[in-house]
């Protein structure tokens, strides 16, 4: 697993002001462990960087191609959601169990929608395995999932006292749920984002990938953690590809596991049927079932453009998708939180607050936060990054093909965010 090409091409363009955003992309394509990269932003609702590289020669690789992004979906659930405000269908105080009856099984009559939005359902780890087949859209309408989850009891990690845990996978399932009953078609988010987002948009982000279309999909790669220990040990001088040394990952290794293991997700069933390692998720049958929190497969371009929507108010081109209410409902009543890795900051929304930070504040907040300061969204597995930034009117999406899981807070994207915002600041 080696990337010593010097003579990689890099292919896009980038708006004047934002040459040094190129500049940092070629660089990290050609002395970090890339595989296949997209990188796209926009600026007060213009594209300014459009950037793609294939590190490995991979000839199908295009600024279009789908890349799973796993987490970055959170953020799309939460638009699907918002939606349905900016129509007048939901209110984030609500019980869920107004929008759906069945969900106060099992002691869960009390939960909130902005609850579950913000991690704190209770829910963050199933006690059975999901068969992907049971995900595709139209199983998930014969209440597939939803007879799971409505007879599923709550569990709250110990330590802390924090509600908070990491849905990192069930969020979506469960917000999918929700949404159908509420959407006055019956549709599921991935009906949703297809037909209201994406096509009005000219973009292609997917939840449960058509089967005509997964020939556009390029598979992840995860580093071994075996490779990242090697490359870890290495100072920067003598060609490591990786952005931390094994001092500073090691630190914070240290800091999350033991908090980590306080968690309910902690000797639970795996997420999917069959599943036992991360490149699981390139498996077709995945790609075609609705899993929002986790299976997204979109472009950066894609990303970046929605992102830039979200930058906008709601509004892009002339058209509105969620109304200004709406779009302010989403992202009002941040709460700060630990949340089993850190202390993050989610809205009622469900979308993560980056903000400054200070001196008193931990190394893990400032890996967090420095660098994507006023950004809202969040990230994905090993390395995407979907964030608008509404103050200066971002719209940002990062999609390697090469995940660095230990890379936990995305900081390899980041150096991405702190660049543009540089250049924006300059202007």
């Amino acid at each position: 697993m080696t990337n010593q090409n010097e003579d990689i091409q890099i292919n896009g363009t980038v708006a004047p002001g934002f040459e040094s955003v190129k500049m940092l992309f070629e660089k990290n394509m050609r002395t970090l462990q890339e595989r296949n990269n997209q990188l796209c932003v926009y600026h007060q609702g213009n594209r300014v960087v459009d950037l793609w590289a294939s590190a490995d020669g991979n000839t199908a690789f295009s600024p279009d191609s789908l890349i799973n992004v796993f987490s970055s979906g959170k953020s799309l659930e939460a638009i699907a959601m918002a939606s349905l405000v900016s129509k007048g269908l939901l209110d984030y105080s609500a019980k869920v169990t107004q929008y759906w009856p069945e969900f106060g099984n099992a002691g869960k009559q009390d939960l909130s929608i902005a609850d579950l939005m913000r991690h704190e359902a209770g829910l963050a780890a199933f006690n059975v395995s999901i068969k992907p087949d049971d995900l595709r859209t139209y199983n998930i309408k014969k209440n597939k999932i939803g007879e799971i989850i409505e007879a599923h009891p709550q569990s709250f990690r110990d330590g802390d006292g924090s509600r908070r845990e990491y849905h990192a996978v069930t969020r979506g399932w469960i917000v999918n749920e929700v949404f159908r009953r509420i959407d006055p078609a019956g549709r599921t988010i991935g009906e949703f984002l297809r037909e209201d987002i994406s096509d009005p948009l000219d973009v292609d982000a997917n939840i449960g990938v058509k089967q005509e279309d997964l020939d556009k999909r390029i598979p992840v790669s995860p580093l071994g953690f075996g490779f990242q220990f090697r490359q870890s040990l290495k100072p920067k001088f003598l060609g490591r590809r990786m952005e931390h040394n094994v001092f500073h990952t090691v630190g914070r290794l240290a800091r999350i596991l033991p908090n980590m293991r306080k968690g309910t997700t902690a000797g639970s069933p795996a997420p999917f049927v069959g599943m036992d390692r991360i490149a699981f998720f390139n498996d077709p049958s995945v790609a075609m079932g609705e899993t929002p929190s986790a299976n997204a497969n979109c472009s950066a371009r894609a990303l970046a453009k929605i992102a830039a929507m979200m930058s906008l108010g709601g509004s892009i081109d002339g058209k509105e998708f969620i109304n200004d209410a709406a779009w302010q409902s989403m992202h009002d009543a941040p709460i700060e939180a630990k949340m089993g890795f850190g202390t993050t900051t989610f809205t009622q929304g469900g979308v993560a607050k980056f903000s400054e930070t200070s001196k008193q504040s931990t190394k893990l907040a400032r890996a967090f936060n420095d660098g994507r300061e006023g950004f809202y969204g969040w990230m994905g597995l090993g390395g995407s990054l979907f964030q608008w930034h509404p103050e200066h009117k971002i719209g940002f999406g990062y999609v390697p093909t090469s995940l660095n899981v230990v890379d936990l807070f995305n900081e390899r994207g980041k150096t991405y965010q702190a660049e543009v915002l540089r250049c924006i600041e300059k202007m």
